[in-house]
């Protein structure tokens, strides 16, 4: 852990600039609207170590993949997500010296994101070399209302002198990506301009040709007054600016405003870019940073109304949740089916690529209970539209007649994961999809998603699972062999338990929704077998089959579902017993001695337990817990949430807050020493659910809705919103009762602690806690 941040509800909080945190404040202090998103970089120069990132949704790089290219089916790419073009910048002179943080000394740093009202401010006196003070204040946003513009304020005022000081704010499309090979860079330019107060730059990506156009705007005054300065015009190779020049007294406060337009080419047609960058620019430019940052703001208040979760009496916790609910909605926002929530966002390279299962198992929770059920749907058309990549994707393995397998990380619905033991062997994640599929329709019953698209998308991946397992003539029964479960410290097994559950599941699953297409609209049941040459009877009973006889590994001595065939062979040494020194393990041990060991990275078996915790008794889901948790080092940030959930399912409540923390915390405290790279975007929906689904015992079987609240003993009250079938409706929890809040115009019916009760428009229900 790694804490340097000051605890507070609203606002995350740095006092005092250290540069080796720098880089992880980059990350963790980033903003972004959905369409576009921007690290903290500093807007004025800063030579010390930093990851320069802006990104545009959608946009990527097809890198070729260095690592199994020999093998048959194996990626032929590898997705980047590229570090766009600058648009930040405002180099600043002091009397001709450039200030820059890595070299001058500050006083009063202090750098805060308040997540209210979604912008990043910075304070703080820089003394250069000279001795010349200067006070400097920068307030930046990227609108969630007009979500092609970012904005930026930025103010200097001597502090014991008068002199010159000096603005360049610059568009930079000279730009690289930390992880890119040879120093190779992924952008050409296609057009530049720099005018009197303005300037535009459109850059090109190589190989699939991606336009992005940038598109600045300025206005600069004394004392909060205009002033007109005619400025130096600036061009350079791929990079336009202006630079204001003033002479300023002391005191006197000189301050410049930058309006950036932001469009690509997902939006407007490549030879449009320039036009459609200039008239976005403009648009903002006359609304101005005030009118701009009111609207967006006023934006980001009906999010926190519908998605907020409040805690009291424990500002690190109410922190954490914030802190990723506030994430979420800059990197996804449902409006565009064509964009997913990238497993970075908008605040780092790593990874690559927009998609990973993680989206499905893990936001499509939030975002069913917290938005309007088209962001869902949105989602999951993405994955419906790529479907016949993913069915090309199961044919260079293969598989045949319309066998789908999703790729583990993808853009387009192409594998683009370079690591064979992750693109071949971690086919769980169709479990994942379907799963959601499911998800979606038990919180809304919105069956006729089944027959538009959900069917197709699960017979495609029922047909894998039938194709990828074989009969052991041993066993005498259907096993799995050469999969990598969720724990990824464990590659290259036989009879992964997740996977051969969630496999059973899909089948069964696809079998039941096709009985209620069927019933409910013949005509479309009959055009999706003649779409899929679906063969109902032959291909119903070869499902029913291999779920009926499917292999479980379990070992009868400990009565615990075993990980997969061998697990109780490796040496079992539990994590409390660890060097504290050798962790995280993964970045001190070899591959070899992390596959050799017991440790898990995350959970893998508690993750079908707590999937489908409908099939297991309390006492189960406990000996499993008990059994796995020790064992597992938390290492994905996948992880805690789902040992959150569980835990407080059993009723270890202390367990459940720890593991709270550690999942809401983990970016902000920097668990896993690696914030630097950028946040863990996905998994931040972990957080809250571990409240949600885990304190506040949120189900939905069957279409109905259950609540089972507990509170740690560290709160004195929490409340969290849910959108049920169309239904609003507010959970206020405290030690004493439990409060129901309907925010919706019709009755609504759901159970708290197994009791049924029915909260009428607009009232409030109450039941006494257990």
């Amino acid at each position: 852990m790694r804490e340097y941040l000051i605890h507070d509800e609203w606002n995350i909080i740095e006092e005092g600039f250290q540069p080796e945190n720098h880089k992880s404040s980059e990350s963790i202090f980033s903003l972004g609207n959905g369409k576009m998103g921007q690290r903290a970089n500093f807007e004025e120069t800063y030579t010390g170590p930093t990851l320069q990132g802006s990104y545009v949704a959608g946009i990527y790089y097809p890198d070729k993949t260095r690592v199994g290219w020999w093998k048959n089916g194996y990626p032929e790419y590898f997705a980047k997500v590229l570090n766009s073009p600058n648009w930040i910048g405002i180099d600043v002179q002091i009397d001709g010296h450039f200030l820059d943080l890595y070299t001058c000394k500050t006083e009063n740093f202090r750098r805060v994101l308040n997540m209210q009202e979604g912008f990043l401010l910075r304070e703080f006196t820089a003394i250069m070399d000279d001795g010349k003070k200067v006070a400097v204040t920068a307030k930046r946003f990227v609108s969630m209302a007009d979500t092609e513009i970012g904005a930026i304020r930025y103010s200097v005022t001597p502090l014991n002198f008068e002199g010159k000081i000096s603005f360049t704010p610059y568009l930079d499309g000279d730009v690289e990506n930390e992880d890119s090979n040879y120093d190779e860079k992924f952008w050409n330019l296609i057009d530049m301009e720099a005018h009197s107060g303005e300037a535009y730059i459109v850059t090109e990506t190589k190989k699939l040709g991606f336009r992005a156009g940038f598109g600045m705007m300025t206005k600069t005054f004394i004392q909060g007054v205009e002033v007109k300065i005619q400025p130096e015009i600036m061009k350079k190779e791929a990079w336009v600016g202006n630079r204001f020049e003033k002479e300023v007294k002391e005191g006197e406060e000189f301050s410049i405003e930058k309006i950036v337009g932001v469009t690509s080419s997902l939006n407007y047609s490549k030879n449009d870019i320039l036009v459609a960058t200039k008239k976005s620019t403009k648009a903002g430019f006359d609304k101005g940073f005030d009118q701009l940052f009111s609207s967006h703001s006023n934006e980001w208040k009906q999010k926190w109304v519908h998605s907020d979760i409040k805690i009291e009496g424990d500002i690190a916790a109410q922190q954490g949740i914030r802190f990723n609910i506030f994430h979420l909605h800059q990197t996804y926002t449902g409006e565009d089916e064509r964009l997913n929530v990238g497993p970075k966002g908008f605040t780092g390279e790593k990874y690559g690529g927009s998609t990973y299962w993680d989206t499905e198992a893990y936001c499509i929770p939030f975002f069913i209970s917290t938005a309007p059920s088209n962001v869902t749907r949105n989602l999951l058309i993405y994955r419906y539209k790529q479907l016949d990549k993913a069915i090309e994707n199961a044919e260079k393995l293969g598989f045949k007649d319309g066998a789908a397998l999703y790729p583990m990380v993808t853009m387009n619905g192409e594998e683009c994961h370079n690591e064979w033991e992750i693109t071949f062997e971690e086919i769980h994640r169709n479990g994942a999809i379907a799963f959601a599929i499911h998800n979606y329709i038990r919180h809304t019953n919105d069956f006729k998603y089944l027959e538009e698209y959900g069917l197709e998308v699960l017979i495609g991946i029922s047909r894998f699972w039938s194709q990828r397992v074989n009969w052991s003539g041993e066993k005498k029964k259907y096993v799995m062999l050469g999969v990598t479960g969720p724990n990824e410290y464990e590659n290259n097994i036989n009879n992964n338990w997740y996977t051969n559950k969630m496999a059973t599941w899909c089948m069964k699953y696809t079998t039941e929704a096709i009985a209620k297409v069927k019933q409910n609209n013949a005509d479309a049941f009959n055009q999706i077998c003649n779409k899929t040459n679906f063969k109902a009877e032959v291909e119903l009973a070869k499902w029913k089959e291999i779920t009926d006889q499917m292999y479980f590994p379990f070992n009868e001595e400990i009565n615990v579902f075993m990980q997969q065939d061998g697990y109780m062979d490796k040496e079992h040494i539990l994590v409390k017993d660890l060097d504290p020194k050798q962790r995280p393990i993964n970045q001190y041990w070899s591959w070899d001695r992390i596959l050799r060991s017991c440790y898990i990275k995350q959970a893998d078996t508690l993750q079908g337990i707590y999937v489908l915790e409908e099939e297991f008794d309390l006492e189960t889901i406990k000996r499993n817990f008990e059994f796995y948790e020790p064992r597992t080092v938390h290492e994905s940030s996948l992880s805690p949430c789902v040992h959150s959930i569980l835990a407080a399912k059993i009723g270890l409540t202390d367990k459940a807050y720890e593991m709270y923390l550690r999942t809401s915390r983990l970016d902000i405290d920097d668990y896993n020493h690696e914030a630097h790279e950028g946040l863990h975007i996905t998994s931040m929906a972990g957080t809250w659910m571990s409240v949600v689904e885990g304190f506040g015992g949120k189900r939905v079987y069957d279409g109905k809705l259950y609540l089972n609240p507990i509170i740690p003993k560290q709160w004195k009250k929490y409340a969290f919103r849910l959108t049920f079938m169309n239904n609003d409706l507010e959970v206020i929890v405290s030690k004493d009762k439990i409060e129901v809040v309907s925010h919706s115009d019709n009755p609504i019916e759901l159970y708290v602690y197994g009791k049924l009760i029915k909260a009428e428009p607009h009232q409030i229900v109450e039941t006494e806690a257990h």
